[in-house]
């Protein structure tokens, strides 16, 4: 990941539009969180992570400004970085998430869609906990102008605030989490790869 991102960082257009990814993900996973809401029974954490997700999309967009006011106005696939994979990403995980639940828990639709989000989020906020933090590292090494600070420091209270929502939903939630990861660490390499291809294919190097 760290010669992958060395390498977009280097070229505008393709950190434009790895931003314009990550923002992307970010805003569908705030629409995730919003759709799996109960009809009345919506907490103010649920609330507030819906609201930070959809400010990070806001913020990472933003900063495509820094780099080229002309680049990414949109989420076309032409300023995506993989697009495919990109947009399926969240999808399969959600998925996913929701056939392992099933055969554990066999809850029900109104269970299994908060279990989903329980699980899920939590699978995404490990991984920011982890991606985040380096692309920080590597615009700093290399003097750019923009900056994830602040969104390391929200996704790092989600986390705290996914794993203290799971403790009240199982007490064996870590069991289950941790093959609810590793199907996230499947799916993560995936896409990762996909850029890698797709970044040789044009001739980035």
């Amino acid at each position: 990941m760290y010669s992958l991102l060395k390498n977009i960082i280097s070229h505008t257009e393709l950190h434009a539009k790895w931003l314009n990814t990550l923002s992307f993900m970010e805003n569908a996973g705030a629409r995730k969180i919003s759709a799996s809401e109960h009809a009345s029974e919506v907490s103010l954490i649920q609330l507030k992570h819906a609201a930070e997700e959809h400010r990070h999309a806001y913020y990472l967009k933003k900063q495509i400004g820094k780099l080229s006011p002309d680049l990414c106005k949109s989420y076309e696939n032409n300023e995506l970085l993989a697009a495919r994979a990109t947009r399926q990403y969240l999808h399969a995980l959600d998925v996913k998430t929701c056939r392992y639940l099933r055969n554990h828990y066999r809850p029900s639709p109104d269970e299994l869609k908060y279990a989903a989000y329980l699980f899920v989020t939590y699978a995404i906020e490990v991984r920011a906990d982890r991606l985040y933090p380096v692309y920080q590292d590597i615009l700093t090494e290399a003097g750019s102008k923009i900056m994830v600070k602040s969104i390391i420091l929200e996704e790092e209270g989600h986390l705290e605030e996914m794993i203290s929502q799971l403790y009240e939903f199982s007490s064996n939630w870590q069991d289950h989490a941790n093959c609810i990861v590793n199907i996230e660490e499947e799916l993560y390499y995936e896409w990762l790869n996909s850029i890698s291809n797709e970044i040789r294919h044009h001739d980035y190097v």
